[in-house]
């Protein structure tokens, strides 16, 4: 009997019939010829870090935790196995003199987890974390890797960067990197006019921006980072601690506990989150910079969407939150990102802003998400393949102009659907 395994907002939970530590392809590859042989499904899993049952399975669960390994460096090229952690991969490149060009804003996601639900960060000159590979290999349904790049099997590269673990496992990721570099951020608090009047400069004039809003609030955080030359004005140890820790972590998880118990807490409490918030400028490495702890669990929603589309959308979602019979916990986190050409890419073909929703773990959240979702979907909006949302294949087929395209790859590629699930079942059809 195998452990049952959850994901890390504990969400979802499912039970294996076995579980399998590949340490190679090859091994990877005889997992799966007996998996098929068995009749049993298969589902390689990561650090648990999507929302989705995206890699719930009942038959063969695949941890990649023995294949994390750093492959080669060549120049800014770094070949890393799939199942290594973000965390490893940027105390890896620093050691290397390199950097990931941009980052969300956790690392605890493995490579493949993340590059796979198109996790992305904020930037408008930056696509999604998968328009940083160069070349991938995959493990098909067959057993047999996969080489592909944008010269080697460029229609499978197009549709293997952001795959939601549909056409088989990742073995292994060659990423451009950046030479490392410093950033310096810049935190304040500000008003939603100060945001709304100077966006264009906002989002133009930064290599990195984003906001916070407060829900029941005109209060927003903004978050610019910035490349500098060297690290000239370092956050103290202790600032970093009571910020990113304490207020972030601990002071906010019992905000939380007491808005779950005593909802009419919530708008007093995030009144006086918004306000009690103090700017803060500090330079560090780009990844202690993009990168913070996130320990207080939630579940989480977000959408991209035209850039054109955003003040309607969230004016629709402010709407959303003040007509709810329950009131919203956590910040709204809206990102910016630049366009590319992956096919279920969320930000495939425009440049794309972001809207994330979370609710508390434990808080009812299921009116808000359909609310907003419903808000967002005839503006174009496209959901994050790791975050919660109740789209089907023929609802995301008027979304995502390849979906077909990547629909006929996984026919040919797993005809007999190894590497299906109830969650690809609705996102991309039987």
């Amino acid at each position: 009997m195998t452990s049952p395994w959850s994901n890390w907002a504990g969400n979802q939970t499912a039970n294996a019939a076995r579980v399998a530590h590949p340490s190679s392809a090859a091994e990877l590859g005889e997992v799966l010829r007996a998996a098929a042989g068995d009749g049993l499904r298969v589902k390689a899993v990561g650090s648990g870090h999507s929302f989705t049952p995206t890699a719930a399975t009942e038959g063969v669960r695949v941890e990649l935790d023995r294949m994390a390994s750093l492959v080669r460096v060549d120049g800014d090229l770094v070949t890393v196995q799939a199942g290594m952690p973000l965390s490893v991969l940027n105390a890896t490149l620093a050691a290397n003199g390199l950097a990931m060009p941009n980052l969300g804003d956790i690392d605890a996601q493995t490579i493949s987890g993340a590059l796979s639900t198109g996790t992305h960060g904020t930037g408008a000159g930056f696509g999604c974390l998968s328009t940083f590979i160069e070349a991938l290999t995959l493990v098909t349904a067959d057993g047999t890797e996969l080489s592909c790049s944008a010269t080697q099997n460029p229609e499978l590269f197009a549709a293997a960067r952001v795959n939601i673990g549909a056409l088989g496992v990742l073995s292994t990721v060659t990423l451009r990197c950046a030479p490392a570099f410093v950033l310096r951020a810049d935190e304040r608090p500000a008003s939603l006019a100060d945001v709304w009047s100077g966006l264009p400069e906002h989002v133009g004039a930064n290599d990195h921006f984003e906001f916070y809003w407060f829900p029941y609030t005109d209060r927003v955080q903004m978050k610019r980072n910035n490349r500098v030359p060297a690290v000239d004005a370092p956050l103290a140890g202790w600032r970093r601690w009571l910020d990113d820790d304490f207020l972030s972590n601990t002071v906010f998880g019992a905000a939380c506990r007491i808005g779950r118990a005593f909802p009419a807490a919530v708008p007093p409490i995030s009144r006086v989150s918004a306000r009690a918030l103090s700017a803060r400028t500090y330079t560090a490495p780009s990844h202690e910079v993009f990168c913070t702890p996130r320990r207080v669990r939630f579940v989480e929603m977000e959408y991209g969407l035209p850039r054109e589309a955003l003040r309607e959308a969230f004016d629709g979602l402010r709407s959303v939150v003040a007509g709810l019979p329950y009131k919203i916990q956590f910040p709204v986190e809206v990102r910016f990102t630049a366009a590319d050409d992956i096919w279920l890419s969320h930000g495939h073909g425009r440049d794309n802003a972001y809207i994330a929703i979370h609710q508390y773990v434990g808080a009812p959240f299921e009116e808000y998400f359909r609310r907003f979702e419903a808000v967002t979907t005839p503006l174009g909006g496209r959901p994050h393949w790791g975050k919660m949302h109740f789209r089907t294949a023929e609802s995301l087929a008027q979304a995502y102009p390849h979906h077909a395209d990547f629909v006929a790859l996984r026919d040919k590629l797993d005809p007999n659907r190894l590497f299906a699930n109830a969650y690809t079942e609705r996102v991309l059809g039987a």
